[in-house]
C-alpha cells in the first residue's frame, strides 16, 4: 500500500515517500546498529517501485529504541522554498491537495502515523535524503521546508520538525513524523498518536513557539475549514484526548439536525451535536463519538464514505 502511494506522489513531481500509518514490526533481516547509512542508499527513480526500496514493508530499526535527548531539534531558520515538492495543487490517488503559500498561523490538531527504515536514505519530496534519525515530518499541504511544534496530546510531549516530505496520503492522517520523532513524542511503538501541529515563523524572534492565528471580522459565515483552523488555534493541555468524526459544520441548527437524523439511521454510533460561537456566530457541528482509537475511526469514516455522506474529518477534543 505504501508504495502504491509513494508511485503516486513520485509520478506528480517528486511529491514523496511518507503516506500511511503503522505499527511497529520487527525487520526480517536485522542488520548492526539498526539501518544503513543515507549516504549508503542508492535511489533510482527509474526503478518500478517494487524494486526500488531495500525492503518490502516499513519498520523501525533492529537495536532497541534511540536515545533521543542526544539528537538536537532543528533550529527554525529562513529558507527558500524548495524547487521540488511546492507544486501549488497536486493529486495524489484521485485526491487533489492544495499547498499553503506560507505556513504562518497554521495550527492543526489530528492523527500523526510514523514512518522509518523502508525510506531510510531515500528521497524525499523535496529531494532531500530522508534520515530516520533526525526530527523532520512529511505533511501534504505546508511548504517545503517549513517547521513546526508537534505536541502529543496524551502525554504533553513536544518536538520541533523540519517539515521537507509529502503525505501522508493515508485517510485521516496530518502527519508522518520521522521515527526519532515518533520516539521522542511516545507515537512509537503504539504506531499512531493525537497531535497539535503548529507552524513556527522563523522570521520572528520567539519561533520556537508559535503564536496562535488572529481572528479576523468578516460579514460572511466562515468556512468549514476556517472554522476548525479557530478552534483548533486554542491550546489543549495534556490529558485524555478524544478522536471524533465530524459530519459538517453548519450555520443553521436545521441542517445540523438533518445531518444528525442520518447519521442516526445509519446507525453509526453515538452523534451529537456540539454547537461553538467562532469570530461571534454560533456553529452547528454534527460529530460522531468519542472513538477508541485511530483504527476505530479509520474503519467508520470508511463506512460512512461507503453510505454516500461525505468525507468525515477527524477532530480531536476533550
Amino acid at each position: 500500500m505504501k508504495g502504491a502511494l509513494r508511485a503516486a506522489a513520485l509520478a506528480t513531481c517528486l511529491l514523496g515517500a511518507a503516506c500511511a500509518s503503522r505499527a511497529p514490526r520487527q525487520p526480517r533481516t536485522p542488520t548492526p546498529g539498526g539501518t544503513v547509512a543515507p549516504g549508503q542508499v542508492e535511489d533510482d527513480l527509474r526503478k518500478p517501485q517494487a524494486q526500488r526500496y531495500r525492503q518490502g514493508r516499513d519498520d523501525g530499526p533492529a537495536a532497541p529504541p534511540i536515545d533521543v535527548s542526544k539528537i538536537p531539534e532543528p533550529v527554525p531558520r529562513v529558507e527558500p522554498r524548495s524547487r521540488y515538492g511546492n507544486k501549488e495543487r497536486y493529486e495524489v490517488l484521485g485526491k487533489s491537495y492544495r499547498v499553503l503559500p506560507d505556513a504562518r498561523g497554521y495550527v492543526e490538531r489530528g492523527i500523526a502515523s510514523w514512518y522509518g527504515n523502508k525510506f531510510h536514505g531515500y528521497l524525499t519530496s523535496s529531494l532531500e535524503k530522508y534520515d530516520m534519525y533526525a526530527f523532520s515530518a512529511a505533511h501534504k499541504t505546508l511548504p517545503l521546508p517549513s517547521y513546526a511544534r508537534v505536541t502529543n496530546l496524551d502525554n504533553g510531549r513536544s518536538v520541533v520538525v523540519r517539515i521537507n516530505d509529502r503525505g501522508p496520503f493515508h485517510d485521516n492522517r496530518l502527519i508522518d513524523l520521522s521515527y526519532a520523532a515518533a520516539v521522542k513524542l511516545g507515537v512509537w511503538p503504539k504506531g499512531t498518536g493525537l497531535v497539535e501541529v503548529r507552524a513556527i515563523d522563523p522570521a520572528r524572534a520567539d519561533a520556537a513557539t508559535a503564536a496562535a492565528p488572529r481572528a479576523q471580522a468578516s460579514t460572511a459565515l466562515p468556512s468549514p475549514a476556517a472554522i476548525e483552523r479557530a478552534l483548533d488555534a486554542t491550546p489543549l493541555p495534556p490529558g485524555d484526548a478524544r478522536i471524533y468524526l465530524q459530519l459538517g459544520a453548519f450555520g443553521e441548527r436545521a441542517n445540523a439536525e438533518r445531518a444528525l437524523a442520518n447519521a442516526q439511521r445509519a446507525r453509526l454510533g453515538p452523534v451529537s451535536i456540539a454547537s461553538v460561537s467562532v469570530d461571534g456566530r454560533t456553529i452547528h457541528r454534527v460529530r460522531i463519538g468519542p472513538l477508541a482509537d485511530a483504527a476505530a475511526a479509520d474503519a467508520l469514516s470508511a463506512r460512512i464514505e461507503r453510505l454516500g455522506l461525505g468525507t468525515p474529518r477527524v477532530a480531536i477534543e476533550r
